[in-house]
């Protein structure tokens, strides 16, 4: 089974800052299942160095990362991809290496399924990830946190939104969104 661990949570002030004063940090997560060892949404961080340090706890440098996922294409997620080298970039286009790109299969891996859920963004994808306890689901900002607002004010489409987080919602036990702390999906 996948192994899923928050290296750094994310926030936002988006829904209670005022013009000008917005904070945000997306939730940086490591996946590893069988050889993959898989950062999603590296972002924007005070530091490099906190990722670095996280990565170090988890018995890992920047060079063991061999895939680096965004779960959509909005800067604050993935202005730090440049900092692991060695990894290929799963995004919604492709898995690219270097400047070649293949497609992505929706069963990624034995345990890592991708599925697209479009409406914070025309490109956002999920990865349900199966652990020895439940299937999780880290889906950038198809939920920014639990409890934001139903309406994005950021979205592209808040109608393909609502199904996309209905799907998320009918297929996984358990979210770790965009810019907050990994919550259980009721049911």
């Amino acid at each position: 089974m996948a192994e899923v661990k928050i290296l750094i949570e994310g926030y936002t002030t988006a829904d209670s800052a005022q013009e000008g004063e917005e904070k945000t940090s997306p939730t940086i997560t490591l996946v590893r299942d069988g050889d993959i060892i898989m950062i999603v949404d590296p972002g924007v961080v005070e530091s490099q160095d906190l990722i670095i340090a996280k990565l170090k706890e988890n018995g890992l440098t920047i060079n063991d990362i061999d895939i680096v996922c965004l779960t959509h294409s909005h800067i604050d997620h993935y202005r730090n991809i440049g900092m692991f080298p060695k990894a290929k970039t799963l995004e919604f286009f492709g898995l690219w290496d270097k400047n070649t790109v293949e497609d992505w299969q929706e069963q990624f891996s034995k345990d890592i399924k991708i599925i697209k859920t479009p409406g914070h963004n025309y490109d956002c994808i999920t990865l349900l990830v199966k652990t020895d306890i439940s299937v999780i689901a880290i889906c950038g900002d198809v939920f920014w946190k639990e409890n934001y607002p139903e309406t994005d004010p950021y979205a592209t489409d808040n109608d393909k939104l609502a199904e996309s987080r209905k799907k998320v919602l009918e297929l996984a036990d358990y979210v770790i969104p965009g810019h907050g702390k990994m919550f259980k999906v009721k049911k």
